[in-house]
């Protein structure tokens, strides 16, 4: 997928509410995001879900553009029975990250509410005997700090970002629960 597909399609299918404008294509750049838990389209191991461990995978980042102010994460559920389901969002990542380890709460960044209602990392629990659906982790490196309160939703994130995106990369992993 395309970083500027991909932009489109986590920005455009909001949970709950109206989609938020996705960042102008003409200024995304391309970022890499990479994590030696799974590779990008297979599948996310069970420690990192609802039926395991519960903690965020471990995470790499590169190709992020020198003038960038802080990251934002975002994971959703693609597939979703009602709708795209956000898991984890983050924002005022330092953008000199590189490296998280898994279960790592980004230093000085902020998480907001995921749909299950809470702050945190909320890994992949997609309902028993669903086919496994697709968690796209997109990180997108923008160019100042977010201005959002702790429990900001992901449209409200979407929002702010919009137009001061200047990279953006993926990371799709798939779950199921048999």
């Amino acid at each position: 997928m395309t970083a500027v597909a991909a932009m489109a399609f986590v920005a455009g299918c909001g949970h709950g509410g109206t989609p938020a404008a996705a960042p102008s294509p003409t200024t995304v750049g391309r970022l890499t995001v990479t994590s030696t838990a799974f590779a990008d389209g297979g599948t996310i191991p069970r420690r990192y879900t609802c039926a395991g461990a519960d903690v965020s995978p471990p995470l790499a980042l590169t190709g992020v553009p020198a003038r960038t102010a802080a990251l934002a994460l975002l994971l959703r559920d693609a597939d979703a029975p009602h709708g795209t389901f956000t898991h984890w969002l983050v924002w005022d990542v330092d953008p000199h990250t590189t490296r998280l380890s898994a279960g790592e709460h980004p230093r000085g960044a902020t998480e907001g509410r995921d749909d299950f209602g809470k702050t945190g990392y909320g890994g992949p629990c997609p309902p028993r005997g669903d086919r496994p659906h697709r968690y796209v982790l997109t990180v997108y490196a923008v160019d100042r700090r977010v201005s959002l309160g702790a429990g900001a939703s992901a449209a409200d994130l979407l929002r702010v970002l919009s137009g001061h995106t200047l990279a953006v990369g993926t990371l799709t992993g798939t779950y199921g629960r048999g």
